[in-house]
């Protein structure tokens, strides 16, 4: 290993010196979560009969049943659809909003989404099938005097047609702060007292287990996440989860399968093992990565970049964005970081066009799962103000030396 990123790697020791006192905070709310998520393990009585996966129809499922049971008791909720078959996020999140909304109804997102769910309801391009296609209303809303005062401004904001508000924990591909389950709780109260009483939909991609509650605990009337980022612990091989009232998931169930079928079906191709043991683990796979964001939030501002949020502020998502002025230095850190991978780390990112997004993406993920962001992984939009996004980490270990090789890269980039 080179000299100066041993170098490297000692600076991060004392910086993580330092920030011991957050990161206890980080253990004793993992160990809280794990508590929780135990007394519903226990409440299902899971056993190892529950991890024989099944076929075909997938009818009367156990291993399922009890996943969801566990899924819907940690959340706070009257039912959950955890499945196999749901992709990603942009899957179960376009599942709920084709689901829940009708033509002239009206959607209202609260700020602009992300860039993939822009092309899936239609906000950009015409895609068949599109919520637009389909003749819903999509307007998008931001609040003039910042999100920490956005439930002030969202009284006047909500129509009468308005039959849903779409709102997005992480921030995206923008410096938009992540909406905390406290700011999410008071949109959740202007929602119940405005007359036209619109549902509250979380898309909750990158936001479980990095607070106390989650916005279904505060009122949040359904809720969509994937299970390759922060709940699947970094074991789920694929799916998603989507929890909440209970007609409300019904409905969803029914989009995904058929009407009348709606829950009943949808087999477990893969064992349930995976899916209750990444459940299970994910507290503990989110403080971990919550660690690696707080100490690369730190490394970088010492070094004079702007990142956000910054490395003591409250988190609300597992997302560290780093503003690196230039597309060369997006570049070269992704690379590094592709090349302190566990997998692929011979691979060279390259920025390339995607599937849903108006930018050519430049990824660094080295991860065992393909696109998993709960593993350790690095993205970025080629775009001005050139923002790249840090997200996972199976590991502390992992991530803090993965960071010590990317500023070693990028430090002899700048200096020559």
């Amino acid at each position: 290993m080179l000299n100066d990123e041993r170098t490297w790697r000692d600076w991060l020791d004392e910086l993580s010196e330092e920030l011991l006192p957050c990161f206890r905070s980080l253990w004793a709310r993992e160990e809280r979560q794990t508590a929780k998520l135990l007394h519903f393990f226990r409440e299902a009585g899971v056993g190892q009969h529950h991890f024989a996966p099944s076929t075909g129809y997938g009818l009367s499922d156990p291993g399922r049943e009890a996943l969801e049971f566990v899924f819907a008791g940690y959340f706070d909720t009257e039912a959950a659809l955890v499945r196999q078959q749901i992709v990603s996020g942009t899957h179960a999140i376009n599942l709920c909003l084709q689901a829940l909304l009708a033509p002239g109804e009206e959607v209202l997102f609260l700020g602009l989404p992300y860039d993939t769910l822009q092309t899936a309801v239609g906000l950009r391009g015409k895609c068949p099938g599109s919520l637009a296609e389909k003749g819903v209303i999509l307007r998008v809303w931001e609040p003039r005097a910042g999100w920490g005062r956005a439930a002030e401004e969202l009284t006047t904001a909500i129509a009468s047609r308005t039959r849903l508000l779409y709102v997005q924990r992480s921030g995206g591909y923008t410096l938009r702060p992540a909406l905390s389950v406290r700011t999410i709780a008071e949109i959740v109260k202007v929602a119940r007292a405005h007359s036209a009483n619109p549902l509250v939909f979380v898309d909750n991609c990158y936001g479980e287990f990095v607070e106390d509650e989650e916005p279904t605990a505060v009122g949040a009337d359904l809720m969509a996440g994937s299970l390759i980022k922060n709940p699947g612990g970094g074991l789920c091989p694929s799916g998603g989860y989507i929890v909440g009232r209970k007609e409300l998931v019904a409905r969803v169930a029914a989009q995904l399968y058929a009407p009348g079928l709606a829950g009943e079906m949808g087999p477990s191709l893969l064992s349930p093992r995976l899916f209750f043991q990444g459940f299970f683990q994910a507290p503990h796979l989110v403080a971990q990565a919550l660690q690696g964001a707080i100490l690369c939030a730190r490394a970088f501002a010492a070094l004079g970049y702007e990142v956000s949020p910054s490395w003591d502020d409250p988190r609300a998502d597992l997302v560290q964005r780093l503003v690196f002025g230039s597309p060369e230095g997006i570049l070269a850190f992704a690379r590094a970081i592709q090349a302190a991978s566990p997998v692929d780390a011979r691979a060279r990112p390259e920025p390339a066009p995607l599937p849903g997004y108006p930018d050519p993406v430049v990824m660094a993920g080295g991860t065992f799962v393909q696109g998993s962001s709960g593993e350790l992984s690095f993205d970025a939009p080629l775009r001005p103000p050139y923002v790249g996004y840090w997200q996972g980490g199976l590991s502390f270990a992992h991530t803090k030396l993965a960071l010590a090789h990317g500023l070693a890269t990028i430090n002899r980039g700048r200096h020559g």
